[in-house]
């Protein structure tokens, strides 16, 4: 069986890898990052500018920038989770790697314990990129025994409010919200991670769709006024449902010193409101071992396909995840449930005044 040299092998033929380099100090854990693309590590630069620094690094990424490479090998498509359609990401496991390909721009990644690489269209998908490298920081932190949540956080007085919901559900936009309060940090925007009483976040920047942005004074910016206009003809529905992706750099929006990369866990809030029901929105505390379908569809997350376990090898989307580790660890931490309808500043102006995190 082809293995993750031969594969490394194939990808690194005829490129030349530039001298330059960066390096994101993540806590305890350092990541390099190289390429053959000066303009793609400027990008990566300017993105994780919070976290960069020097030395020696845990593990290096290579990010190659060019064509579409053609392995020779059968892609199996990797299982979407519950409420999610479509095709994104397919794998093929070698004898001692995986190779794992986002569908839509045919970028690989090969991911070994020796070899970590990414090849194709880099510098026009620069988010995947992005992603590949925090994939790697997600992995050592599951290997600390670290858990995993859908969830984006907030941070007042060195404790943290996780938000999780449904997918779509809005934890974006009332983060983003909340964060124009005084006092408030930005931890994590959409994988927020559980290690006994802390909570960790990853230097993922939010990445918000346009129904975030014309509803929010302080984001309109990052629209032209057009762009803005043709948003706001749209009808609600569509406008909420519509996916453009726009990244949020907290720094320069939100003024420096606005990041906490880790926190005590304080509060986790479950977004279960829906956007046709007429009730009032409402907050109340849940006990979470009664409300098993929240922690399972809206809190845990699985680790995915570039997850690759100490030992070696991978995880599958076959793996049943275990609720016992999330209940134990979130045992003590004061569980809230918004339900009714959607309304975003009663919901901040109430977890800003009333809730104890």
């Amino acid at each position: 069986m082809t293995n993750a040299q031969t594969i490394a092998d194939k990808l690194l033929a005829d490129v030349v890898i530039n001298e330059g380099r960066i390096v994101l100090e993540l806590e305890d854990y350092k990541i390099s990052v190289q390429s053959n693309s000066d303009a793609l590590l400027e990008k990566l630069g300017t993105y994780f500018a919070h976290t960069l620094g020097g030395g020696q690094s845990d593990v290096n990424v290579i990010a190659i920038d060019g064509p579409v490479v053609d392995l020779g090998v059968e892609f199996e498509d990797w299982k979407r989770e519950p409420g999610k359609s479509g095709r994104k990401d397919a794998f093929y496991d070698l004898a001692d790697a995986r190779l794992i390909q986002k569908v839509r721009t045919g970028m690989v990644f090969l991911q070994s314990q020796d070899h970590l690489i990414a090849s194709g269209p880099s510098l026009e998908n620069d988010n995947q990129i992005i992603n590949y490298i925090n994939a790697q920081y997600m992995n050592h932190l599951q290997h600390q025994g670290a858990l995993i949540c859908h969830a984006s956080g907030l941070v007042r007085d060195g404790r943290c409010l996780g938000m999780a919901g449904f997918s779509g559900g809005g934890k974006s936009t009332l983060m983003l919200q909340m964060l124009e309060k005084d006092g408030m940090s930005y931890l994590t925007n959409d994988r927020l991670f559980l290690k006994g009483d802390q909570a960790i976040g990853i230097p993922k920047l939010p990445r918000i769709n346009p129904g975030t942005i014309i509803n929010n004074e302080t984001l309109r910016h990052i629209l032209s006024d057009e762009r803005i206009k043709d948003l706001e003809a749209l009808p609600k529905s569509e406008l909420w449902d519509l996916e453009e992706k726009y990244d949020v750099f907290i720094d320069d929006v939100y003024g420096e010193g606005k990041i906490a990369p880790v926190a005590q866990m304080g509060g986790f809030l479950i977004l279960n409101w829906e956007r046709d029901d007429t009730a009032p929105c409402q907050i109340k505390r849940i006990n979470l071992a009664e409300r098993r379908e929240l922690l399972t569809h809206a809190i845990m997350k699985s680790p995915g396909p570039f997850y690759q376990y100490s030992d070696g090898h991978f995880f599958s989307d076959e793996t049943v995840m275990d609720e016992a580790p999330y209940l134990d660890t979130l045992r003590d931490v004061p569980i809230y449930e918004v339900s009714g309808r959607v309304d975003f500043d009663y919901a901040a102006r109430y977890c800003v005044e009333e809730l104890q995190w």
